[in-house]
């Protein structure tokens, strides 16, 4: 069985800076199931931190998550597994609430882990990575 490498121009491309790219895939297909590496909270054409605001970084890193899952022929509601990275511990109680608010219209939560790491770039309060099936093959 083979593995497909994944990239959509509607989520942040790989790579911290000019110049760098980073020795990754945005995600990998593998038989019916999608791999997404890490994401978080940059706007897909400026690769800018989109705000200080923990909520709308929690937003806008699913929101990115969700459109590689889709380039890779998945839903919002075929993610089955987040791993997901708080910069702050304190703050878990601010970041359940948005992740509880952009799963709310799936038919479940994706099962879920949630730890202490700080990202690798400075400003970046949260860092998801997902597990998703493939519900339309590319």
């Amino acid at each position: 069985m083979s593995k497909i490498s994944i990239s959509s121009t509607n989520a942040p491309q790989v790579g911290f800076s000019a110049g760098t790219t980073p020795p990754l895939s945005q995600a990998i297909v593998h038989g019916d199931l999608i791999f997404c590496s890490g994401t978080g909270p940059l706007d897909p054409a400026t690769r800018t931190i989109v705000s200080d605001d923990l909520a709308e970084q929690v937003r806008q890193t699913l929101t990115n998550l969700v459109a590689v899952v889709e380039a890779a022929g998945g839903t919002k509601d075929s993610i089955l597994k987040c791993n997901c990275y708080l910069r702050d511990a304190a703050q878990f109680p601010e970041f359940n609430k948005a992740y509880r608010e952009f799963f709310a219209d799936c038919e479940s939560f994706p099962a879920r882990t949630t730890v202490n790491a700080p990202p690798h770039r400075a400003g970046v309060l949260v860092e998801v990575e997902c597990v998703a099936a493939v519900v339309e093959p590319k």
